[in-house]
């Protein structure tokens, strides 16, 4: 794929997703990225923003609408917008788990569906679904996380094999901690049972340590970019930790990577 390509990057208000576009922009991209209320983002130079939430099918069409309109085109699409929520399974609500599956599951359903007649007419495209190690990893205390970014890779990885007979191909890329502003102020489940009260604050301050100790983004978008312009590779995980991580799942037995996570997350 050449680099004037023309790229969609959803929720680039902050963290992931602007650092994303502003790389694709160096590129040389044409570059267009989503937020829910333009009025309240700041700029990003050489990105023209589209209001889209990604929770609403009216609102996907409309925004993806308005790109072709303008562009003609859409090479890539990056499905970078996304929540995240820490509580232990048995005190997240039914409620709390639909809306987190919105955004990072359905959500992301909901861009693929829009873009997909466009790449198929086209007869070439590629889109990045954001993953993360939790996606193949277990989380104490971010179960309903987990579970969505678990779909997610399924989703690509089923979808990947439906799409490549138009040319096009998707990827996940599976970052680790990341310093951004959705990981350091994490929303917890609304309801706390207070039998998990202990372990709960253990997790909650050693993820709070690992995301202060964490790289800034860029690290992670240069990885998105690569995915997209570069050589087809169904993951990708991020120099450091996520790269670890993801060789310690493939290698190391099932034992030895339990232990360790229990002993990260300081659990007995």
């Amino acid at each position: 794929m050449s680099n004037s390509k023309v790229v969609v990057v959803t929720g680039v208000s902050s963290g992931i997703g602007r650092a994303t576009a502003e790389k694709f922009v160096k590129r040389g991209c044409q570059v267009f990225g989503t937020v829910r209320n333009p009025a309240n983002a700041q700029p990003i130079p050489g990105v023209v923003l589209i209001e889209m939430d990604i929770r609403d099918d009216t609102s996907v069409q409309r925004g993806f609408e308005a790109i072709i309109a303008r562009a003609g085109r859409i090479d890539v699409l990056i499905n970078s917008a996304g929540v995240t929520l820490l509580g232990a399974t048995e005190e997240t609500s039914v409620a709390e788990a639909q809306a987190l599956f919105d955004t990072n599951v359905f959500g992301v359903l909901r861009t693929i569906q829009a873009v997909l007649p466009h790449m198929r007419a086209q007869r070439a495209g590629r889109i990045v679904n954001i993953s993360s190690v939790l996606g193949f990893l277990p989380a104490p205390y971010m179960g309903l996380y987990s579970a969505s970014k678990h779909a997610v890779e399924g989703m690509s990885e089923t979808l990947d094999h439906e799409v490549r007979k138009f040319g096009v191909r998707v990827v996940l890329v599976e970052p680790s901690y990341t310093k951004t502003n959705l990981d350091l102020n994490a929303p917890h489940a609304a309801s706390k049972i207070a039998a998990y009260d202990d372990e709960r604050a253990v997790v909650s301050r050693a993820i709070q340590k690992s995301v202060s100790e964490a790289p800034e983004p860029d690290g992670v978008a240069t990885t998105i970019v690569d995915a997209a312009l570069g050589e087809w590779k169904m993951r990708r995980a991020p120099k450091g930790q996520a790269s670890l991580l993801s060789k310690l799942r493939r290698f190391m037995p099932a034992g030895p990577v339990d232990a360790s996570l229990r002993k990260t997350f300081g659990l007995s």
